[in-house]
């Protein structure tokens, strides 16, 4: 349950063993220095962000209209406290008063709490693509960037302005960053492997990009669904995720000369894919999406790029 003030934004919880107070207040957002935006993320529908000077939230309506009259409630307040800031700032330094350009607010590594990248979207560390674990490799967020990182790439603290320059875990890029400390030797010059290329979880850095199930495939057994991507910057490759947000693919299909079976098991989701003895079965989630992997890889295994003028676009 979130209220929006005339000058902050409070996040509450039901109270439901004491008597009196119905609303627990867990977070507390100021107007001052508030954004606001809406986030496309078709898992969690009419999602927007709420950013401010201590805290960011991620929250949900239900349904476009209550998102967008919460935005608008929310961008109604901050216009207002930018009004009175500068009704102020006129008042106190008069006709002749300093004419030097407020500094913008801008969201900057320490100054302002980051949006926290959510657990289920990685399977391994964002910084050195290690593999989590439940016993030995657990997650953790950097509070300046807000990436799921691991115990070991997170094992340092620096002082972070939108906390009161109280020390806090973060990263080790974001330490460097920060306190402008050398690396220790070897971390940084760690060479990227062929599989190390970040999934592009945005349609416009792709040709196409959903989830997809990888049927007789080992990693199916473990993994109901795969996050799959043919970028824009390598469109003859498929690059097959465990989560959208992770930096190392767990497979990679060069897709040049394969063929494309659409359908093979009576399934219209269902398509193969096959190239001297080696074959992928992949099922889709609706038959629209299966007919536009199906367009990609079917371009892509003739060697065409989408680079020229008539070439259809199949990302959503």
């Amino acid at each position: 349950m979130s209220f929006q003030f005339n000058n902050m934004l409070l996040y509450c919880v039901p109270r439901v063993l004491q008597v009196g107070a119905q609303f627990q207040v867990r977070t507390r957002i100021d107007v001052a220095g508030m954004k606001v935006r809406e986030l496309t993320d078709a898992e969690f529908p009419h999602s927007f962000l709420v950013s401010g000077k201590q805290r960011t939230l991620e929250l949900q309506a239900r349904s476009r209209d209550e998102m967008v009259s919460w935005m608008q409630a929310c961008q109604a307040a901050i216009d207002q406290v930018e009004k009175r800031s500068e009704t102020f700032k006129a008042a106190v330094q008069g006709p002749q008063g300093d004419t030097q350009e407020p500094k913008p607010q801008v969201e900057e590594l320490g100054l302002r709490a980051p949006q926290w990248v959510r657990d289920k979207m990685v399977t391994m560390c964002m910084r050195c693509q290690e593999p989590f674990n439940a016993l030995t490799r657990r997650r953790h967020h950097c509070r300046a960037c807000g990436y799921v990182v691991c115990a070991k790439c997170s094992d340092y603290r620096a002082e972070l302005k939108y906390d009161s320059n109280r020390p806090n875990r973060v990263c080790l890029t974001c330490y460097t960053f920060l306190t402008g400390n050398v690396l220790p030797q070897g971390k940084e010059d760690k060479r990227r492997g062929i599989l190390e290329k970040e999934a592009s979880a945005a349609p416009e850095q792709s040709l196409v990009c959903s989830f997809l199930q990888l049927i007789g495939d080992k990693c199916s057994r473990s993994l109901p669904r795969s996050w799959c991507v043919i970028p824009r910057d390598d469109p003859l490759v498929l690059y097959v995720y465990a989560a959208p947000q992770d930096t190392k693919a767990h497979t990679s299909i060069p897709l040049l000369g394969y063929q494309v079976i659409s359908g093979p098991q009576g399934d219209p989701r269902v398509f193969q894919l096959q190239q001297s003895g080696q074959q992928y079965t992949f099922k889709a989630e609706s038959v629209e999406l299966q007919g536009r992997w199906v367009t990609a890889i079917k371009r892509a295994a003739s060697g065409r790029t989408p680079e020229g003028p008539d070439e259809e676009d199949v990302s959503d």
